[in-house]
């Protein structure tokens, strides 16, 4: 395959950046997207330019690192998957790709396609997780939680936190993330406790730092790739009206 690359290019968070055009030739339709970069930087290299940065580690679909927006999507064309994941026969001979960072105010542009996501582990900090000691590992048949319970607490926490949900809403809500980190504690027993604190804690960082508001156009649930259902956002409407109300 024969492509051409529009890619946005910043030196840092304090300098213009701006798209460079890229041709690349003889791209294997079994090649990721990822390689496919691993590819054009090699030959930057040689040529005594200057590589692409972009996030990537585990290129597996489960780290959430490999955070492009690829012809206006995140992530790609493909739905329920990651860059890393994506392979290059979802793309036609010839055709010229753009791929540029996410765009929101709470994830700055560090450099090139990578930026800075450190406002999720800021949120999952204020109450993601479960401080009370609940005692030592309990046989699984004595502590009976209703399967429904169980699958959609599951379903909420395999989100992996790329920020899709953010790059995809035309507001850079994080609701979908803040939704499914609430969601997978206070559907189990373990979560009770700290219910309360959990869901005004982390809407109240989700705010401060200066994501915007959700009105459920459902385009982060679209381009999930972990396909992370927007019923944690009316859950976590209701987590939240709850923890008002208490207190």
């Amino acid at each position: 395959m024969n492509l051409t690359l529009k890619v946005w290019r910043q030196a840092s968070a304090n300098i213009k950046g701006g798209f460079v055009t890229y041709p690349v030739a003889n791209i294997s339709e079994e090649m990721s997207f990822l390689e496919m970069f691993d590819v054009l930087n090699e030959r930057l290299i040689t040529e005594g330019n200057e590589p692409i940065a972009f996030d990537h580690d585990c290129r597996e679909g489960i780290c959430g690192m490999c955070s492009m927006h690829i012809n206006g999507r995140a992530h790609g064309p493909q739905s329920g998957t990651t860059t890393c994941q994506l392979h290059m026969r979802h793309f036609k001979d010839g055709e010229t790709i753009t791929v540029e960072p996410w765009r929101a105010k709470a994830f700055p542009v560090i450099k090139d396609l990578v930026v800075n996501r450190s406002a999720f582990d800021k949120i999952q900090a204020a109450g993601g997780f479960i401080s009370v000691n609940t005692g030592n590992a309990k046989d699984a048949n004595s502590l009976p939680i209703p399967k429904d319970d169980a699958d959609a607490s599951f379903f909420a926490a395999a989100c992996i936190g790329c920020g899709a949900c953010v790059a995809a809403c035309k507001n850079s809500s994080a609701m979908l993330f803040v939704s499914a980190k609430v969601s997978q504690f206070a559907l189990l027993p373990q979560g009770q406790v700290e219910r309360v604190d959990r869901a005004l804690n982390m809407v109240k960082e989700m705010d401060a730092l200066g994501f915007g508001n959700c009105t459920n156009t459902g385009s982060c649930e679209a381009e999930c790739p972990k396909e992370i259902s927007i019923e944690n956002i009316a859950r976590l409407n209701r987590e939240y009206l709850l923890a008002t109300l208490k207190k």
